[in-house]
């Protein structure tokens, strides 16, 4: 059996290792246009900044080492321009040398990944102009920087490449600004929680020119100006565009395979294509979304690498199948640690589901243990079902174990309620004997229960509004000492602990709408009040999540006990 490959970074280098464990004596075949092959694409920002300090780091294999592993003819250089179905041909091109031969196949894996997105804009080809998708890009951009010693650059995209290349150029003393179209950075979060992203990159100097259109690129002596629509150029030493990637799917659709959404391959679950003997996979394939069911694009290393496998499964006679993704993620921005899974809120909406979401501050351990430090956590679920949608994390510590729990939770179909359930692992050093994870099921099942009410962000002009008229009671449940260092006008304070004496200095027949600093203290409040006769409402992330969101202060670090934080 004769199989070939065109592509080997992520998705092709794993199918073409998976093929030779499952038969040592078939002939594998590997195409890359580019130098390099399994490259980590995660990785080639921290060489720009320094971080990963050897070229050769950034590979996982060698050609050299990749056949003397696994017996597999990886080609570099080798750029595939035309496939033939039936006879079941690749024409394939030496980039060194001009040559060009036609290369036979028994089994074919498409695995060309994604390209970045350059729109056609004028300048984009200019030399102070780049991108960063492949090793050679990033090679291109190091030694722009180490010949020339730019000052200054921006950044075109705030998604995870332009995020981590902002925080590496600055981490070496370069100024840096992104600008992009949409009014926030990070699409898998909602914009509450990229907030607390857009807080942390402006403490770190990182400027946000958010809601431009850029209209192209200008040279202008030693740099360039980027043009935007609606506001003055701004003028950098170089420009970087990272606003996202397209589906480098041409060689698909010129052979007439069935495509997919935004010119993405049309597979099934075994990844097939619609020609026989035809897999592919990775950044070009259409993916089913585990929460939605929708079919859509998710570029990420980990779902490639599960589809390389599976193409390699079946074309063995393993019968395999792809369920799906739900784009799980994780990001470093400076001092703080980002991540998400499933469905953020925004999206859920869009996709006609009636939704809900808890917000909590707890902390990535013990409040007793030395070292305790905060996180923010959104999770958001189904109304009437309370199946568990998706999450979203912002912290200092223990960010990334929390967030892979909830992915295996939705993963598993739990409901939101089944977190309060799961039997997780605590040492104060660690966790708590409630885990943040717990925490959450624990005020979703209160919630269900109808223990609890919520009242949100977006009804707070409203309710302001309403308080004014006399129809509501704007409660802030804080001490006197917190509400010197800030509060949200229109809010009577009554300490908690005060509460139960005084809560005859408010009117029964009015709401109350209460708020404290995390949203604890509020709820115990928010009993009281019920257990009085009112009608009682917990505001959906406290005091310090408005500051955020509201006043763009960054997530404080250290944490404290409930109304000691300054």
């Amino acid at each position: 059996m004769k199989v070939v490959i065109v592509g080997g970074v992520a998705g092709g280098a794993t199918a073409a290792a998976r093929l030779r464990r499952l038969d040592e004596h078939a002939q594998i075949i590997v195409f890359e246009r580019s130098g390099y092959v399994s490259y980590a694409n995660c990785g080639l920002p921290y060489y720009i900044g320094g971080t990963i300090a050897e070229p050769s780091a950034l590979t996982l294999q060698t050609p050299e080492s990749f056949r003397a592993r696994f017996d597999v003819d990886m080609r570099v250089n080798h750029e595939v321009t035309a496939l033939d179905i039936q006879a079941k041909t690749l024409t394939v091109k030496n980039v060194l040398t001009g040559e060009v031969f036609e290369e036979s196949y028994d089994k074919l894996i498409l695995s060309p990944g994604a390209k970045p997105t350059q729109p056609r804009l004028p300048g984009v080809g200019l030399e102070h102009v780049f991108t960063l998708r492949t090793v050679e890009d990033t090679f291109r951009m190091k030694d722009f920087i180490d010949a020339h010693h730019p000052r200054t650059a921006v950044i075109a995209g705030g998604g995870f490449i332009g995020l981590e290349l902002a925080e590496n150029m600055r981490e070496i003393g370069m100024e840096v600004t992104i600008v992009q179209r949409p009014q926030q950075l990070m699409k898998p979060f909602d914009p509450d929680m990229a907030a607390f992203i857009h807080a942390e990159a402006r403490k770190h100097g990182i400027k946000l020119a958010l809601g431009h259109t850029v209209e192209g690129f200008r040279e202008t002596g030693d740099g360039v100006e980027m043009l935007l629509a609606d506001t003055d150029p701004i003028p950098a030493d170089m420009v970087v565009l990272a606003i996202g990637v397209t589906p480098d799917t041409h060689l698909a659709s010129e052979a007439g395979l069935a495509m997919g959404v935004r010119g993405s391959i049309l597979v099934n679950d075994h990844m097939e294509t619609s020609a026989p003997d035809v897999y592919a996979v990775g950044d070009a394939v259409q993916v089913k979304h585990l929460v939605t069911g929708e079919e859509t694009l998710i570029s990420l290393a980990g779902p490639a690498n599960k589809q390389g496998r599976i193409a390699a499964d079946n074309i063995c006679g393993i019968p395999s199948t792809y369920r799906g993704s739900q784009g799980s993620s994780v990001i470093k921005v400076f001092d703080i640690t980002a991540a998400s899974t499933g469905v953020n809120e925004t999206v859920a909406k869009a996709a006609g589901l009636a939704v809900d979401h808890v917000i909590l501050s707890p902390m990535s351990h013990a409040g007793y243990y030395p070292g305790g430090k905060l996180m923010t956590m959104k999770v958001v679920f189904e109304k009437e079902t309370y199946r568990l949608l998706g999450a979203q994390i912002v912290g200092y510590e223990g960010v990334d174990k929390r967030i892979d729990v909830l992915a295996t939770a939705i993963f598993a179909g739990l409901r939101a309620t089944d977190l309060k359930d799961l039997d997780l692992a605590y040492a104060p050093p660690y966790s708590s004997a409630k885990d943040p994870v717990n925490m959450a099921g624990f005020m979703i099942e209160n919630i269900e229960e109808g223990i609890v009410k919520q009242w949100y962000l977006g009804q707070l002009e409203e309710l302001q509004d309403r308080s004014e008229r006399g129809e509501v009671t704007l409660l802030d449940v804080r001490t006197p000492a917190e509400i010197t260092l800030g509060c949200i006008p229109g809010f009577v304070n009554i300490p908690l602990d005060s509460l139960r004496e005084r809560v005859g200095e408010l009117d029964r027949e009015k709401p109350v709408y209460v708020i404290c600093q995390s949203g604890l203290r509020s709820y115990v409040a928010c009993r009281i009040l019920a257990g009085n006769g009112f009608d009682a409402y917990n505001f959906a992330g406290g005091f310090r999540y408005f500051e955020t969101v509201v006043r763009d202060r960054a997530l404080i670090e250290a944490a404290f006990p409930c109304g000691a934080d300054q």
